[in-house]
């Protein structure tokens, strides 16, 4: 007998649920250092790591995603960790679980699984065997520490979110997967949105959910989301985008999106069929307060077009395929909508 998936049981009580915001960027507000392995905070700074976890659920969060991001021993050699991901992934979700297990509500644990930051064979030297013992390794150490669900994020290769997607299932996690939809509204490795469903669908019990985070900006990933729920309606997709657009201010990298935006682009994920909706860097507890706000008090409205995604919260920022002669992702996005 199939076991209920913990992410599916709230969804089914909640109908739409909200997941955290950024990680990196509000530690780099408590002090991390540029090149500093925020993971290492699992056991150096664990107050600081415990208050952001507090100051989401505070904020509203249904979900809150592990301090785990890069804890693969691939990510963590370049810190002399690598010996260190069971211990560190276990940490991680004991953090989060401990925060969680005292909230007034259900919250979910979600266990951080960003990419190895190598590339697979043959354009790398990884192999898919590798890769995928790699992120077994690092889901035991979250499923060891209480998390509920693997969240695999920010990914490129379709080859990485299979490995990761059929580690998690040799662990006995259930997952989910999100693409980084950065370049002409594609992944790094070609991954079109509308294609995003069917990566993993044969591995284990299949994703609980699927879906988008980062990327550049969130105009843009909402026009991703347009694709990937147009693609399969039924489908539970997550939308978890950056707090506004990057910008360089000399050497600090500020993010321009206000609480009210945050709010509106929360509106325009549910209208555009989104069932779990965060915010990705950028996105502090103050934003994410705004989101709970305006998902509490939903009115439905028509699906969003592009034309009125741009009018509502700016511009697409993703460098469009015309700019190499080919078709522009907002011509091609208006099209499929």
């Amino acid at each position: 007998m199939t076991a209920v998936n913990p992410l599916h049981e709230l969804l089914a009580e909640k109908g739409v649920l909200l997941a955290d915001g950024a990680t990196g960027t509000n530690l780099f507000a408590m002090g991390l250092e540029a090149g500093e392995a925020p993971e290492l905070w699992n056991d150096s700074q664990p107050e600081k790591i415990e208050r952001l976890h507090q100051d989401f659920v505070d904020a509203g969060a249904d979900i809150i995603l592990t301090n785990s991001f890069g804890g693969t021993r691939h990510r963590l050699k370049l810190h002399k960790a690598e010996d260190r991901v069971f211990e560190l992934n276990r940490r991680a979700a004991e953090l989060a679980r401990m925060v969680a297990d005292r909230a007034p509500r259900k919250v979910l644990v979600a266990g951080s699984v960003g990419p190895t930051g190598e590339l697979l064979v043959p354009l790398g030297t990884m192999t898919y065997g590798d890769a995928v013992a790699a992120f077994v390794e690092q889901i035991e150490g979250l499923k060891a520490g209480g998390s509920d669900v693997a969240w695999i994020e920010t990914m490129s290769s379709p080859d990485e979110i299979r490995a990761a997607a059929e580690a998690a299932a040799k662990v006995g996690l259930p997952f989910t997967y999100t693409g980084s939809f950065d370049t002409a509204g594609k992944t790094m490795m070609g991954l079109d949105p509308k294609d995003i469903h069917g990566v993993a669908q044969d591995i284990g019990e299949g994703p609980a959910a699927v879906g988008a985070n980062c990327g550049v900006g969130a105009s843009d990933i909402l026009s991703s989301l347009l694709d990937m729920t147009a693609a399969d309606p039924q489908a539970i997709t997550i939308v978890k985008g950056n707090c506004g657009i990057p910008e360089y201010r000399g050497a600090e990298i500020y993010y321009s999106g206000t609480p009210p935006l945050m709010a509106e682009y929360a509106r325009l994920a549910r209208d555009a069929g989104a069932k779990i909706i965060g915010g990705c860097c950028g996105t502090s507890c103050e934003h994410l307060a705004a989101m709970r706000r305006a998902l509490d008090d939903y009115t439905p409205r028509p699906r969003p077009t592009i034309e009125e995604i741009v009018e509502r919260i700016g511009p697409l920022r993703n460098k469009t395929a015309s700019e190499s002669g080919g078709e522009s992702t907002r011509e091609r996005r208006r099209r499929r909508t």
